[in-house]
């Protein structure tokens, strides 16, 4: 996997600008939300329900013998960007203690709802496992 930052650009922070993948198996998965594998929200609170998005995309990947080292695209979708502003120091921390120092291109939008109504951010992934 190589990381795209053409000359004179400043590094992004936390993601990047965009990656090639030389050969392997594409894992897709799906929108994720916040809540627990019998669809229950264990909380309110968006930083809370960022952790249980990225606990669930990782053991999706897992189910292909993917880790979050393998991901290259996120795609995030939130509800309120302020919300999501004003934590972003708890984020932050949580995508590392998760996802670990492993920065896909990502892209951010804000969206008036989402499908589940409690649902604070939704996130859909895309990972590259390289074949052996």
């Amino acid at each position: 996997m190589q990381h795209l930052l053409p000359e004179g650009w400043v590094k992004p922070k936390g993601y990047a600008n965009g990656i090639v993948v030389d050969g392997g198996r594409t894992v897709y998965v799906a929108g994720l939300i916040g809540w627990n594998a019998n669809e229950e929200f264990e909380s309110e609170d968006f930083v809370e329900q960022f952790r249980q998005t990225l606990k669930n995309i990782v053991a999706v990947l897992a189910e292909a013998d993917a880790g979050p080292e393998h991901i290259v695209r996120m795609t995030w979708y939130i509800t309120d960007k302020k919300e999501y502003l004003s934590c972003l120091k708890e984020v932050g921390a949580a995508y590392r203690e998760i996802i670990g120092r492993n920065y896909p291109t990502m892209a951010c939008v804000e969206v008036a709802n989402l499908m589940e109504d409690k649902a604070k951010i939704e996130i859909e992934t895309t990972a590259v496992v390289p074949t052996s």
